[in-house]
């Protein structure tokens, strides 16, 4: 297959403060999420001077990925599109159309398999062609690389270097990532992949005392989220043992995310500092070399045929996506 673009897909997020609430409202629209709570959520913003972290690592990692693929002879220009704000998908598949692309490969910032991580950015992609009509490129998505060996290693190194600012060698790895509805999770290898990851990065620092937990849920609370939260597994940890440090790992995000920096770096650092527990937050992947070559190694797959590397069962049989995969979740009635 020939492909003349490669489209980087993300979330989006405010770039100034007159920015929040119109991006809030694009993420929440159909939802019924009442005013107070998207209001209470703005002000994690507004503590940043109404920008999140997202979009400018999204520009560091196309940036890094344009000389990756450069370096190996690879020409595709990059373009990038997010789903909830500027530039938002729509626009730059309209611009992709005007520039003659036919077809495009498509690398989405989330590397775990849910409706929210993947199937719904397949959506977004037909959605947008439909809206540009006749003549919109054909955008085929990468598979999903939570286990290639590339975001394993970098993951490693991240953890390594979160270890090596803490005397001793007992701390606990308590990994986070994003909580979904239970109702999402029973239908998503989201869960399962995480937990390998988990391990083969455990594995990786030589250590087995690591858990998984979750953050940043939302919604009303009589649906059930994926549960412990970091907070509530905090405070058990410092019950159990208060002078053993901790490292959060936030394993569910490849860079650094609103989510990340207010819900760790904030609350979390703020519950530990309480606890009397020594916290300590690995970086994400972000920009990491071995992150960043495992990209090119995935457009290597599809436009050279490039053997296909994963470290567990659970990863290349993603590819493509079955049309029955990571269905969407159910609204509760109201």
């Amino acid at each position: 297959m020939t492909y003349d673009a490669l489209l980087v897909l993300s979330f989006g997020g405010p770039e100034g403060e007159a920015d929040v609430m119109p991006f809030l409202e694009n993420v929440t629209r159909g939802r019924g999420i009442p005013r107070e709570r998207l209001l209470e959520v703005a002000e994690h913003y507004h503590h940043f001077g109404g920008v999140s972290p997202i979009n400018g690592q999204v520009r560091a990692l196309i940036e890094a990925l344009e000389r990756e693929l450069r370096a190996h002879g690879i020409t595709l220009p990059i373009y990038w599109g997010n789903r909830n704000w500027h530039p938002m998908l729509e626009d730059t598949v309209r611009r992709m159309k005007d520039d003659g692309v036919r077809r495009a490969l498509a690398l989405v910032t989330s590397a775990f398999g849910s409706y929210s991580g993947c199937r719904q950015y397949r959506e977004d992609v037909e959605r947008a062609r439909a809206s540009v009509g006749e003549g919109a490129p054909v955008v085929e998505k990468l598979r999903l690389y939570f286990d290639h060996p590339g975001f394993a290693e970098a993951w490693i190194a991240r953890v390594r270097d979160a270890l090596a600012t803490i005397e001793g060698e007992h701390a606990r790895l308590l990994f986070t990532a994003h909580s979904v509805p239970v109702s999402m999770a029973r239908t998503a290898p989201y869960e399962a992949q995480l937990r390998a990851m988990c391990e083969l990065v455990a594995r990786g620092v030589g250590t087995s005392a690591w858990e998984l937990c979750w953050q940043s849920r939302s919604g009303p609370p009589q649906v059930p989220w994926l549960e412990p939260d970091v907070l509530d597994v905090l405070a058990r940890m410092a019950s159990e043992d208060r002078a053993r440090p901790v490292v959060v790992i936030p394993i569910g995000f490849t860079s650094d995310h609103m989510e990340v920096v207010w819900d760790l770096d904030h609350e979390a650092k703020a519950r530990a500092d309480e606890l009397g527990l020594r916290l300590v937050r690995a970086g994400t992947v972000g920009t990491h070399p071995a992150f960043v070559a495992g990209l090119r190694e995935l457009v290597q797959e599809k436009i050279a045929g490039a053997p296909k590397r994963a470290l567990t069962t659970l990863g290349v049989d993603h590819d493509p996506c079955a049309a029955s995969c990571c269905p969407a979740p159910q609204r509760p009635s109201r």
